[in-house]
């Protein structure tokens, strides 16, 4: 089975010795994306709405690079600093999803990589040429 590494210009995680992720066969193993910018900063500091939606950018980015896409995730793990944030999540899951939804984990950390960063977001998906929905 091949398998190769999914890479992105710039790539701002490559300072810290991880892949952006893996396409393994048909299947894509997408690291925790969160709101770094191209500039490899973290941008909507203190702004959860602003981190999601470069996150789910991001995760996008990724996918995309990989040959796959947000349509065929089909699962996601969602880590947030505060759960408080939880009814938000969804509503972003519905603008970067659809029908069939991922399966999901959504779970509360102390911290991310930044005392700063509010979201991060992991995915395994299906290749867009693979994926025959049944729903």
């Amino acid at each position: 089975m091949e398998i190769s590494q999914i890479k992105i210009t710039p790539d701002a995680y490559e300072p810290f010795r991880l892949a952006q992720g893996h396409r393994v066969g048909d299947l894509l193993f997408i690291s925790g994306q969160t709101a770094i910018g191209d500039d490899g900063n973290l941008i909507g500091i203190g702004d959860f709405d602003a981190q999601a939606q470069k996150a789910f950018e991001n995760l996008d980015k990724v996918l995309r690079a990989g040959g796959s896409s947000l349509k065929n995730v089909v699962k996601v793990t969602i880590m947030l600093r505060d759960m408080a944030n939880f009814a938000k999540i969804v509503k972003w899951r519905g603008k970067y999803f659809t029908v069939p939804y991922p399966a999901d984990t959504i779970f509360e950390v102390s911290s991310l990589f930044s005392p700063d960063a509010l979201i991060e977001i992991e995915a395994i998906a299906v290749a867009d040429e693979a994926a025959d929905w049944k729903i």
